[in-house]
């Protein structure tokens, strides 16, 4: 069974326009721009810019973390753009990432109990994990699975691969997949920080921090935001008159089992091949990435080896980009947010630049998209990687309608 992907939605630091945010990034305009001058060494990170009352009233925010605002925002221009939820209530599925939950209430209780003040006693609720899930669900009435996947960096690529697993089994006519992530706040940016993955910077040139795949790279920059999509069979979509932005094809997610934060070749081989087994395509039929591409030192270098193991001689048939240099990453809504961007790549047959980008380092030995606005030149078939700390690879396929 094919599974179509009929709506696209997204709250991105490039706005909540798929196309727009599209230009964006074809233009290799960088949302990304210093934050929190407190803190005791530069930081930098990509924000969206949101209006909660659009979208909730009043009396509905107390206990709705930002997570779950933008989450429920951009399942419900999915839901818009795939022409509303044409089926039982229990025939539909929610299927969500997300790699921290409520980070602000959590950051907001811990600073107020230090300070001896009042936590708020919606906390709990509103910094678990499940919550975007459960609002999805309740603002779209939706009686079926409502389930969670927190797996780090790859959290929404599993809920995406999930969804069209159990569109395909028949286990839901539509599925509501996706993640959202909002955890840009002093404390989890320290966090970060202490961990050494993310990107230093001159003083006024945060907007270039990130450079994946460059020499002279030196980590990521966060991201927050969210981006779902609605899936159903190819045979529905036609007999509803879906329009019909492109077809999940394929998916694979697998785990390196080797170490806790340092990425394996070998298992993202394992996680390529199966995705592209699952899809019906040999790797010559698929042209373009979009990488995972954190800009990290081993990381970068282990993902292009990969890639060079699957592709073999049609590696430099495969063009690759990673557009967290533009809108940073996203953590548990990487995947999803880098899902959309590839069907848009497919869809209007244009590939997102790999920014910032001067000088490849000679080890990541790739395609790489350098230019702005550069045709796909016909291609039909991409993928979509995310890898993420605790091992968990998964890769998305999608087709061209």
């Amino acid at each position: 069974m094919m599974v179509a992907v009929t709506g696209i939605g997204v709250i991105s630091p490039h706005g909540d326009d798929p196309d727009r945010m599209f230009d964006a990034l074809m233009r290799g305009e960088s949302a990304v721009r210093a934050v929190f001058p407190e803190l005791a060494r530069p930081a930098a990170a990509a924000m969206v810019e949101f209006d909660e009352a659009r979208w909730f009233t009043k009396l509905q925010l107390p206990g709705v973390d930002r997570v779950s605002q933008l989450a429920v925002a951009a399942a419900s221009l999915a839901v818009r753009d795939a022409g509303g939820l044409d089926a039982a209530p229990q025939r539909i599925g929610v299927y969500a990432g997300c790699g921290m939950g409520g980070a602000a209430a959590l950051e907001a209780a811990y600073t107020s109990g230090q300070r001896g003040g009042r936590v708020p006693p919606l906390t709990v609720p509103a910094f678990m994990p499940n919550a975007p899930a459960a609002h999805v669900a309740m603002r779209h009435g939706v009686h079926g699975p409502v389930l969670t996947y927190s797996v780090a960096c790859a959290s929404s690529a599993v809920a995406l691969a999930e969804a069209a697993r159990a569109v395909r089994r028949g286990e839901v006519d539509i599925a509501i997949a996706g993640g959202a992530e909002a955890l840009i706040v002093p404390g989890v940016v320290s966090a970060w920080q202490a961990l050494q993955t993310l990107a230093s910077f001159q003083p006024g040139d945060a907007s270039r921090a990130c450079k994946p795949f460059a020499a002279n790279r030196n980590g990521f920059v966060l991201g927050e935001g969210a981006a779902f999509m609605v899936l159903e069979s190819a045979d529905r979509a036609r007999r509803r008159g879906a329009i019909v932005h492109a077809e999940l094809a394929g998916s694979a997610i697998t785990c390196d089992a080797t170490h806790l934060t340092k990425p394996d070749s070998a298992g993202q081989q394992r996680a390529l091949r199966a995705s592209l087994a699952d899809a019906g395509l040999a790797p010559q039929e698929v042209g373009y990435c979009n990488a995972h591409g954190t800009a990290t030192q081993i990381g970068d270098v282990v993902e292009c080896e990969a890639l060079r193991a699957v592709w073999g001689e049609a590696t430099d048939r495969l063009r690759v980009s990673s557009t967290k240099a533009l809108h940073g990453h996203l953590l548990g809504a990487a995947g999803a947010l880098e899902a959309v961007v590839t069907i848009l790549a497919l869809r209007r047959q244009q590939l997102p630049p790999n920014a910032h980008c001067e000088s490849p380092d000679a080890s990541c030995a790739v395609h790489l998209v350098l230019q702005a606005q550069q045709a796909a030149d016909g291609v039909s078939a991409a993928i979509s990687s995310s890898f993420a700390f605790g091992g968990t690879n998964a890769v998305l396929v999608f087709k061209r309608s």
